[in-house]
């Protein structure tokens, strides 16, 4: 069954969760037709989703571009908020491609705030921007570009369901 429109996030809710929330799930397609689910840090610019990963992530998204990624906050049902994206990932082989993207710098700055003290040292003042490159033959920044999004926030159903009594 459809989730209901009127159970979308706004489109504030949306931004609040993309600049506030720390792990997105990634899944792409691994080797033969397995899916591979991988939580990761990440960073939201131009309606895109950036994360920097390495390894297998980098080697699927190589070989097959499409994915979904899901953002989401709370365990209670009741209290669920999620924003699920589908489309396709590219990955940013070099420094140059780094370079060339448009929103990476800015989302190399939010980053950089977002995971502030996030490895366990303590949080700085002036965090800086993400310093993650392109290294070795599977580091890379990959970019999420979504063509779908299915957003739901279930504090609204109380609401909905007052609405119908």
């Amino acid at each position: 069954m459809p989730i209901s429109k009127k159970l979308a996030l706004s489109d504030d809710q949306l931004a609040e969760l993309m600049a506030t929330t720390w792990n997105m799930r990634i899944a792409t397609v691994g080797p033969g037709s397995r899916i591979n689910l991988t939580p990761m840090w990440f960073g939201w610019g131009g309606g895109k989703i950036y994360t920097y990963g390495r390894g297998q992530k980098v080697i699927n998204v190589r070989r097959n571009r499409e994915c979904s990624v899901i953002v989401d906050r709370n365990e209670k049902f009741p209290e669920l908020q999620a924003a699920m994206f589908q489309g396709s990932a590219r990955v940013l082989e070099d420094a140059a491609a780094e370079q060339a993207d448009p929103d990476l710098a800015a989302v190399r700055i939010q980053m950089g705030r977002k995971y502030n003290g996030g490895h366990g040292q303590p949080a700085s003042e002036d965090p800086g921007p993400n310093q993650a490159t392109a290294s070795g033959s599977s580091s890379r920044w990959i970019v999420f570009e979504p063509d779908r999004l299915v957003t739901w926030d279930n504090f609204k159903i109380a609401s909905l369901r007052k609405g119908r009594a």
